[in-house]
C-alpha cells in the first residue's frame, strides 16, 4: 500500500487534527512536531508523516527549515476527517478475534491449520499473528503452534472480575498516598475528548480505544502510590485484552465511557478524591450492565462488546 494511504498516517493525522480542533488553534498556529510526539505518545518521525499528510490536504502548510502550521480556517477543520482505508490484515486479524470468541477457534492452533482455514497466503498470516502477539492476545508455543492467552470467557469470570475492581479502583482514589500528576491528567483528558468528539468513531480501531481506556485506570491506579494495586489493575487489563479487541460494537458505549472517565479526571483535578471515587464506582457498575452476555456458548465465549 502507497505510503500516503498508510492506516497508522491516516490515524494519526486525524488524531492531529483532533488536537488543532481541541486547543481551538488559529490560522498561522505552529504546529511543533515535538510537542505533538510526546502528546500523542509516538516519536517523530510518524508525526511528520501524518503532517506532511494535513499537508497535501491543505490543512496545514510545511516551511522550509521552519515547520509546519495551521492553514485551514476552524470552519474547515469542523468538517474534516481523513477516511482511514482498511487492509487485509485488519480483516484477518478481526476474523481470528471474532472467531475465538465464538469458540470456533481452539485455544491453541497451528500455522497449517489456521492458513487452511483463512485461505491467506504466508506472509499475510505470519503479519497478523504477529501483531496478535505484540497485542498481547497470543503466545507463541516452545514447540510449534500458537495459544491464546488467558481471558474473561465465562460470565462468572468477567462478574468476579468487576467486582474485583470494584472493590480495588475506588478505594485507590482514597488512599493517603494518592498523588496525581497534572501532566499524566492533561494528556489523559486531550486522549478522551479525541475519542469523545470524534465524528467517525467507528472508524477508530478497537487497539486504540482499548489503549486509551486501559492506560487511564492503569495511570490512576499507578496515583495511588501503592505497587500491588497497580499490578492488579495491569493483570485485569491483560484478561480483557482479548474482548476488548473482539468487541466495542456499540460504539456509543465508548463516547459513553469516556465522558464518565473525563469526570472522574475533573474531579481528581479538583482534589476531590471522594467524588471521584464515587464516580469511579458508578462508572464501572455501568460497564459491567454494558458487558457481552455469555448466555447461549457452549463454552462461555463471549458476543458483543465489553465496557471499559
Amino acid at each position: 500500500m502507497a505510503r500516503s494511504s498508510s492506516p497508522t498516517r491516516v490515524r494519526l493525522a486525524n488524531q492531529i487534527l483532533d488536537t488543532i480542533r481541541g486547543g481551538r488553534f488559529e490560522v498561522g498556529h505552529h504546529l511543533r512536531e515535538q510537542q505533538l510526539s510526546d502528546l500523542l505518545q509516538v516519536s517523530r518521525t510518524p508525526v511528520r508523516a501524518a503532517l506532511t499528510l494535513l499537508a497535501e490536504h491543505d490543512v496545514v502548510e510545511a516551511r522550509r527549515n521552519q515547520g509546519f502550521f495551521l492553514k485551514a480556517r476552524p470552519e474547515e477543520l469542523h468538517r474534516l476527517s481523513l477516511e482511514v482505508p482498511p487492509t487485509a490484515d485488519q480483516d484477518l486479524y478481526g476474523d481470528i478475534v471474532n472467531d475465538r470468541l465464538a469458540d470456533q477457534l481452539p485455544v491453541s492452533f497451528t500455522q497449517a491449520e489456521i492458513a487452511r482455514r483463512y485461505d491467506v497466503d504466508r506472509t499475510l498470516l505470519q503479519r497478523t499473528l504477529s501483531r496478535l502477539v505484540n497485542d498481547g492476545l497470543l503466545e507463541r508455543n516452545a514447540g510449534r503452534g500458537w495459544t491464546f492467552l488467558p481471558t474473561l470467557d465465562t460470565g462468572l469470570a468477567l462478574q468476579n472480575s468487576y467486582d474485583f475492581r470494584r472493590i480495588l479502583e475506588p478505594q485507590g482514589l482514597l488512599l493517603p498516598t494518592f498523588r496525581p500528576d497534572p501532566g499524566a491528567l492533561e494528556r489523559l483528558r486531550i486522549q478522551h475528548h479525541y475519542l469523545e468528539s470524534h465524528p467517525h468513531i467507528a472508524s477508530v480501531d478497537a487497539r486504540q480505544l482499548f489503549d486509551t481506556d486501559a492506560h487511564f485506570h492503569e495511570t490512576i491506579a499507578g496515583f495511588s502510590g501503592n505497587i500491588f494495586l497497580l499490578q492488579s489493575i495491569q493483570q485485569q487489563n491483560r484478561l480483557r485484552r482479548l474482548l476488548e479487541f473482539g468487541g466495542y460494537v456499540n460504539r456509543r458505549r465508548v463516547r459513553d465511557w469516556c465522558r464518565e472517565h473525563l469526570a472522574i479526571l475533573d474531579a481528581v483535578a479538583a482534589g476531590d478524591n471522594t467524588r471521584a471515587a464515587e464516580l469511579m464506582l458508578a462508572h464501572l457498575g455501568n460497564a459491567y450492565r454494558a458487558a457481552p452476555s455469555f448466555a447461549g456458548k457452549a463454552n462461555g465465549a463471549a458476543t458483543g462488546s465489553v465496557a471499559p
